[in-house]
């Protein structure tokens, strides 16, 4: 069971006509702040934030309560001029979960209408969550023929890709920077991944590495999933052949 939490921005389109044309700068500097922020307060609590879009995070919150929640919307009203919205789900698989948070929401199913929260709480009930760390394996040759945005353009492709493929899965894909994605997965993900690392390699010409975790909050999937790929790292740079997919679980 994984328990999703799903942070938006409240009224974010017209607040941001209130400050005139002259806004991107600030508005990007505000994403920025409020990404790091969300991120850290969580983080704190053994959960990941993943960017969804700039006015909406998903954050794997297995094993926190509603008033862990409550918590960090009372700093992040504090702190910024802005209301945000928390809608909470759980389910068997990652977008089981995203689905039950948007029912919540939806169906206004509230969990404290003080600090605009919704949805279905799973706490630290029965907590299991994996993740997928994948990278480019060596890049750096392809930075000898390619510019920095045919790169990016490349990337880019490669992300919408893995999230059309992992959604037939029930799993979320996010771009973390750099040649770098994760994948809230579930077990039919896992079992899956070397078809869409061979898919790619045949289609693109592209090779992918899997580090695989699996854990009882985000941030002990996470650790292990970035071990696994770590792992593969220092195979293939030790001469020996190397895995593809590698997995470790706590």
């Amino acid at each position: 069971m994984i328990q999703l939490s799903i942070l938006k921005i409240s009224e974010y389109g017209p607040w941001t006509l209130t400050l005139g044309s002259d806004r991107e700068h600030e508005l990007q500097m505000l994403q920025a702040s409020l990404y790091k922020e969300i991120q850290n307060l969580f983080s704190e609590k053994n959960c990941l934030v993943f960017l969804n879009r700039a006015d909406e995070f998903f954050v794997v919150t297995n094993e926190l309560e509603l008033e862990d929640h409550i918590q960090i919307q009372k700093t992040l009203e504090k702190l910024f001029d802005i209301r945000l919205t928390i809608s909470i789900g759980y389910g068997e698989s990652p977008f089981e979960a995203n689905l039950k948070a948007y029912e919540g929401k939806k169906n206004e199913i509230i969990l404290n209408k003080e600090h605009n929260i919704f949805g279905f709480i799973n706490g630290k009930s029965n907590s299991d969550v994996s993740i997928m760390h994948l990278d480019v394996d060596d890049l750096t040759s392809k930075r000898q023929t390619n510019s920095p945005y045919e790169i990016s353009s490349m990337i880019f492709e490669i992300y919408s890709k893995m999230s059309r493929f992992f959604l037939k899965k029930n799993s979320l894909t996010f771009f973390m920077g750099g040649d770098n994605f994760m994948v809230i997965a579930s077990n039919d993900a896992k079992n899956s991944v070397q078809n869409f690392i061979d898919m790619i390699k045949n289609d693109d010409k592209i090779s992918l590495n899997c580090g695989i975790g699996n854990g009882h909050t985000a941030r002990e999937a996470v650790k292990l999933a970035t071990k696994s790929l770590d792992t593969i790292r220092e195979i293939r740079d030790s001469g020996k052949e190397k895995p593809e997919i590698y997995e470790l679980s706590c």
